[in-house]
């Protein structure tokens, strides 16, 4: 019994492997890397690293929900990313840009921060459609 209330504890905390301070930090040292001509390999930095995962992971599940979204009848047209050999590095100006307008103390997601970067730097268009 006393195991059963211990993962209900667990499980009810709300907690995020990865705060919106991180981000902030991971994308700056990703930025700094970035933008530096003649630089090594950015992901030899475990903060940009992490930063250009996360974020390009996320621009990787919007592309998966868009698509999943057109099976079933609907354009979610909030995010459009170009095709551009620069992206990694726009999406992390992006989020830099977008996070520094963001308190330091934020408790908002990572995602949500993520989210607000992409679509505020890369609207669509289009509105929201249907397609049937």
């Amino acid at each position: 019994m006393k195991f059963l209330w211990l993962l209900a504890m667990i499980f009810a905390t709300s907690a995020h492997a990865y705060s919106g301070r991180e981000l902030r930090e991971d994308c700056r040292a990703a930025d700094e890397l970035l933008s530096q001509e003649n630089s090594a390999d950015p992901n030899l930095s475990a903060k940009s690293a992490r930063c250009i995962a996360y974020v390009n992971g996320f621009a990787d599940g919007y592309a998966v929900s868009d698509f999943l979204a057109e099976k079933v009848g609907v354009k979610l047209n909030a995010i459009c990313l170009p095709n551009d050999p620069e992206l990694s590095m726009r999406l992390v100006r992006a989020v830099v840009i977008h996070v520094e307008r963001v308190p330091p103390d934020t408790t908002v997601s990572p995602a949500k921060l993520v989210a607000g970067a992409l679509t505020k730097t890369f609207p669509c268009t289009d509105g929201l459609e249907s397609k049937k």
